[in-house]
């Protein structure tokens, strides 16, 4: 993080005299590393401004910076120590006497006189003896300047700055490269001669050493560019301890407990199908093993008694459904015992999810098994439909399963599911009064209330005599039933709907259903057959007219 000085700065209110002296105040502030942030003039005098600069306190370090500064500190030094020695000589108090070395009592006893010292020429003879005493000069000579350079460490931080992707500084050695004119090789080397570990590239792990309390260590980036980078060293917060292990007695599930579960019996959580079916079959085991005296269940028809209450709405169709994993909860038994139970009754187990349900029936309702995702057992019921059996049921799933349009079941005994008239007065009894005096309903309403798809029951209406309309404004085709015609419509919003009126009515003009006006009084509507209206009546669907009649 940069560290910032202030200075203000200002011409005086008069301003300068001339422009050069303008350029000579404001370069001087320039060769003082001074960056000016803000700058005002006045608008009748130019030359008269006011302004903020500022420079930051860390400077970049180079050689010759260090250099001038230990050089600076040098000549400060002599100049303390001329001062306090000409202070001394100017003193009237006597001087201290020093101790001489031999080489002041040489220099006295011969005074300088344009000779020079004389010199040792004993070895001039032998060669390695001149080699030793020359090493031995450049040796002293490089170590004295080698002392007075900074390390390497203390030189890096100058120039590093805040490491944008992570904590601590980093700078680029290409940077300082050009920074002490040296080449990226030769840097290489010093670090390499530091401790550090060169990457290999830029997925290579961190290798770290430590100065002077600080983390230090290399990366390569994208673009295969070496980076230095350095952090303080991680204080201890903690110390890790390892703790025993116990066992605790595993808490047993309230009756009431009951995990979210969708239509098809799997549970509202993300985990695979394969680690809900482990989990299930250990939780299963163990309830089981804590339910050691299991309540005893009925058998036959009173079996279906006890389940019932406790079933739920199917969400995949009509009818209700429940697991054997609640139902051995609710019942106070274990699942091994109900799946017995179900086997006794007549019931067909499944061994997998994808098997076709096996129907069996009792009196007017159809039971049946099935696995679920997770290996699960659900019991399922539903009432038949009319003219349905077991066999029909089945016939209807699988044709289902392969993707067929099966065909409606018929039964000579019920008048209400043949083809033709009968279908539709069957039909016809579904349908509610509009405003307009008619009668309609949406067709997949009637479908979900006989418990048929749209398709199968779209295919009766077809077979009936019936015409389904490709768009909403095409004239209709109408079948006779009694006194009243019917016919399929389709409104703006593409539902289908079918709609029922008296012949008379429907002759005098063809409406959708809910668009026609709500002005007609009661006494004015087609009433239909004798036999139609006690039909309403006992539906529920006749008129208030209707009732009193």
């Amino acid at each position: 993080m940069s560290l910032w000085e202030y200075k203000m700065f200002t011409s005086g209110k008069g301003g300068f005299a001339s422009p050069a002296m303008m350029e000579k105040f404001l370069n001087d502030l320039g060769r003082e590393e001074w960056e000016i942030v803000q700058f005002h003039t006045q608008p009748d005098n130019f030359l008269a401004f006011t302004g903020l600069a500022r420079r930051s306190t860390q400077r970049d370090w180079t050689l010759q910076d260090a250099a001038a500064a230990a050089a600076k500190v040098e000549a400060d030094r002599l100049r303390v120590e001329f001062e306090a020695k000409f202070k001394a000589a100017a003193s009237t108090a006597p001087a201290v006497d020093e101790p001489r070395s031999a080489g002041f009592i040489e220099e006295k006893a011969s005074p300088d006189d344009g000779f020079r010292k004389p010199v040792d020429t004993s070895r001039d003879d032998d060669p390695e003896a001149q080699e030793d005493d020359k090493a031995d000069e450049w040796d002293k000579l490089t170590a004295a300047e080698e002392d007075e350079l900074p390390t390497f460490f203390e030189a890096l931080k100058p120039h590093m700055r805040r490491n944008q992707r992570g904590p601590g500084q980093s700078v680029g050695v290409d940077f300082l490269a050009k920074k002490w004119d040296q080449t990226e090789e030769d840097l290489k080397g010093a670090l390499v001669e530091c401790g550090f570990v060169l990457p290999a590239d830029e997925d290579s792990k961190a290798e770290y050493i430590e100065y002077d309390g600080d983390l230090y260590w290399l990366n390569i980036n994208r673009r295969g560019e070496l980076w230095i980078n350095t952090k303080e060293k991680p204080r201890p917060v903690f110390r890790t301890v390892k703790a025993p292990r116990i066992e605790l007695p595993a808490e047993e599930p309230k009756s009431g407990d009951r995990k979210p579960e969708t239509g098809d019996g799997k549970p509202a959580t993300g985990e695979t199908p394969a680690e809900s079916a482990s989990a299930e079959s250990e939780t299963r085991e163990t309830r089981e093993a804590k339910i050691e005296n299991p309540e005893p269940l009925p058998a036959g028809p009173a079996l279906l008694d006890r389940i019932r209450p406790h079933m739920r709405r199917n969400r995949r169709g009509p009818g209700g459904s429940g697991s054997t994993t609640f139902l051995a909860r609710a019942l106070r038994t274990n699942e091994s015992a109900l799946r017995e139970a179900f086997v006794a009754f007549g019931l067909t187990l499944p061994t997998a999810a994808s098997d076709q349900p096996v129907y069996t029936e009792h009196g007017d309702e159809l039971w049946w098994l099935n696995v679920d995702s997770r290996g699960g057992l659900w019991i399922n019921g539903r009432e038949k439909r009319p003219g349905e059996t077991a066999l029909s049921a089945a016939e209807g799933e699988a044709a289902a399963a392969s993707g067929e349009s099966a065909a409606p079941p018929v039964d000579p005994s019920h008048p209400q599911v043949e083809t033709g008239a009968g279908s539709l007065a069957a039909v016809r009894l579904l349908l509610k009064e509009t405003r307009t005096g008619s009668f309609a309903a949406k067709v997949e309403s009637l479908a979900e209330e006989l418990g048929r798809s749209p398709e199968e029951f779209l295919a009766t209406l077809t077979t009936a005599g019936l015409k389904v309309p490709e768009k909403a404004r095409e004239k209709i085709v109408s079948v006779p039933l009694g006194e009243e015609m019917l016919w399929l419509s389709k409104n703006a919003r593409g539902e289908l709907w079918l709609n029922a009126k008296a012949a008379k009515q429907a002759a005098a003009g063809d409406e959708e259903p809910g668009e026609a006006g709500a002005d007609e009084s009661a006494a004015d509507k087609p009433r239909g057959s004798r036999l139609m209206r006690g039909l309403r009546r006992i539906t529920g669907t006749a008129s208030a007219d209707e009732s009193r009649d």
